[in-house]
C-alpha cells in the first residue's frame, strides 16, 4: 500500500532526443526517464552532444525490469512496429544510439545491487582502457501491482511504508521509483562534481539458508575484496553505507559482516 512514484514519469521530449510521436508512445517509460537523466549528467560533466557523437563513451544501467513491456501487450500500443523495444539491452543501448555512444554498452539485473554493479562494470572498462568515460546510471518505474504483491506476500516489503534499518521496528523496506547516473573518467574533472572511486569489488552469496537469504562468510569477503581492491585499511573507513534491508533476516546478517571486517 506504499511506495515513492516519479510524477509527470509519462512526460518526455522526444523530439529532443530525434524520437518520433509514435516511437515514444509505445516506448518504456523508464527509457525516457533514463534518456533525460543520463543526457543531464554528461552534460553536467562537460560533455555536449557534438563531442559525445561517434565517441568511445559507455553505457552500464542497473534496472530490474520491464513492466511496462505487459501494460504494452494488452494495448492497441502492442501491435506497434516499437512494442519490441522494452528489452532490459534496449535501455542502456536507447541511451547510446541517442547519443551516438560506441564504447561499452550493457544492462545489468542484480536486483538491490544493479547500480552498483553497473559503478563497477564502468569502472574495470576504464581501467582496462575500453574507454575513456563511461555513464553509469540506475532506473525503477514500478507500473505494475504484482511486483509490489509479490515482495509484500514473501514480507520483503514494510507494512508501515517505513524502513527501519537496524532497529527492532524493521519489518522491510519501501520501494521507490527513481533515476541516477554518474560519469566515470580518468583524469580531471570540475571539483564541485569530483568523487574519486578508490575500488569495488563484485560477489555472490552462493549457498545459504534459501535462494534470497544472506551469508554473513560471503559478505565478509566482499568487503575484504572491495578494500583490497581500493588499497584502503579496514579501520581507514569514515562512513559506511549499508544494503539495509530493515528485515530480522538481513540487518543482523550485514551488521555482523560489517562488525567482523571493519
Amino acid at each position: 500500500r506504499h511506495g515513492a512514484f516519479i510524477l509527470g514519469a509519462d512526460a518526455f521530449d522526444n523530439g529532443h532526443f530525434a524520437i518520433s510521436p509514435a516511437e515514444a508512445g509505445a516506448m518504456d517509460p523508464q527509457q525516457r526517464v533514463l534518456l533525460e537523466g543520463g543526457y543531464v549528467t554528461l552534460h553536467a560533466s562537460s560533455f555536449d552532444r557534438a563531442t559525445l557523437n561517434g565517441s568511445g563513451t559507455g553505457v552500464a544501467l542497473g534496472i530490474y525490469a520491464t513492466e511496462f513491456a505487459q501494460l504494452l501487450a494488452g494495448s492497441p500500443l502492442g501491435r506497434s512496429v516499437y512494442a519490441s523495444t522494452n528489452a532490459l539491452s534496449i535501455a542502456s543501448g536507447r541511451v547510446s544510439f541517442a547519443l551516438g555512444l560506441q564504447g561499452p554498452c550493457a544492462s545489468f539485473e542484480t536486483a538491490c545491487s544493479a547500480s552498483l554493479v553497473a559503478l563497477h562494470s564502468a569502472a574495470r572498462a576504464l581501467q582496462h582502457t575500453e574507454c575513456s568515460a563511461h555513464l553509469a546510471a540506475g532506473v525503477n518505474l514500478m507500473l505494475l501491482q504484482a511486483s509490489s504483491i509479490g515482495m509484500a506476500i514473501a514480507g520483503m516489503t514494510s507494512v508501515a511504508g517505513r524502513c527501519h534499518t537496524f532497529d527492532s521496528r524493521a519489518d522491510g523496506f519501501a520501494r521507490g521509483e527513481g533515476c541516477s547516473a554518474t560519469v566515470v573518467c580518468i583524469g580531471d574533472v570540475s571539483a564541485a562534481w569530483r568523487v574519486i572511486l578508490r575500488g569495488s569489488a563484485v560477489r555472490q552469496d552462493g549457498r545459504s539458508a534459501s535462494l534470497t537469504a544472506p551469508n554473513g562468510s560471503a559478505q565478509r569477503i566482499l568487503l575484504l575484496g572491495a578494500l583490497g581492491c581500493a588499497s584502503v585499511a579496514h579501520d581507514d573507513a569514515a562512513y559506511i553505507e549499508a544494503h539495509g534491508t530493515g528485515t530480522a533476516l538481513g540487518d543482523p546478517t550485514e551488521a555482523g559482516a560489517l562488525a567482523a571486517v571493519h
